[in-house]
């Protein structure tokens, strides 16, 4: 995604159809990003997007939805390997797509509807059920699934608990430093503290 610095608005086009939507998801993240949730109008996506307002009427109501959908569009979603021969690497990726996040406008954009929860905790109820929860809920989830469907990994495991350790960990680390972890730390959380709460060696899981 292109983002501007300066927040000047795109030069107007006769965009249709799924350009125009694209132009405006993409506007959209990125005026939440900057603006937080609270600054979003339909006036910003639409300068940004170099639209008319109607253009966004027609389709959305309010910013909020905007964003959802937008963010719906662009939000990651974690794959396994199909084979199911590397849980250890796939389990690093799957935190690797998070930790990118948040050198991402998405991921700031996601961190906008977090922080707006308390003044409207509904958004963020709509933004688990509409975003996160669609694309896999949370991270490693897919993968720890995926692999226990393939009997490398005990379902029983599988709890709320240890399906949130690698994602509080990265939030953890980019809270204490500043920025994400790189790929040598999100290795650690996995052979450190994923595999292990699961039941696995992390030798045996592909580990080096």
């Amino acid at each position: 995604m292109d983002e501007r610095n300066d927040g000047s608005a795109a030069p107007k086009t006769r965009r249709r159809g799924e350009e125009l939507v694209s132009a405006i998801h993409e506007a959209a993240i990125l005026e939440a990003a900057e603006n937080g949730v609270g600054g979003l109008s339909m006036e910003g996506i639409a300068r940004r997007a170099g639209t008319a307002k109607t253009s966004l009427y027609r389709r959305w109501s309010v910013p909020s939805d905007i964003l959802l959908d937008a963010m719906y569009s662009h939000f990651p979603q974690e794959r396994a390997a199909p084979e199911a021969d590397d849980l250890r690497g796939d389990l690093v990726e799957s935190l690797a797509v998070l930790a990118g996040l948040g050198e991402d406008p998405l991921g700031r954009a996601m961190f906008a509807v977090i922080a707006e929860s308390l003044r409207d905790p509904g958004l963020h109820a709509r933004f688990e059920a509409e975003v996160f929860d669609p694309k896999g809920g949370r991270f490693t989830r897919t993968v720890l699934l995926h692999y226990a469907g393939q009997g490398r990994i005990d379902p029983s495991r599988i709890t709320d608990v240890t399906v949130d350790i690698g994602e509080a960990m990265v939030l953890k680390y980019a809270v204490d430093h500043g920025r994400s972890p790189d790929r040598e730390h999100l290795a650690r959380i996995v052979d450190e503290v994923i595999l292990p709460a699961v039941g696995l060696d992390p030798r045996r899981a592909g580990a080096e």
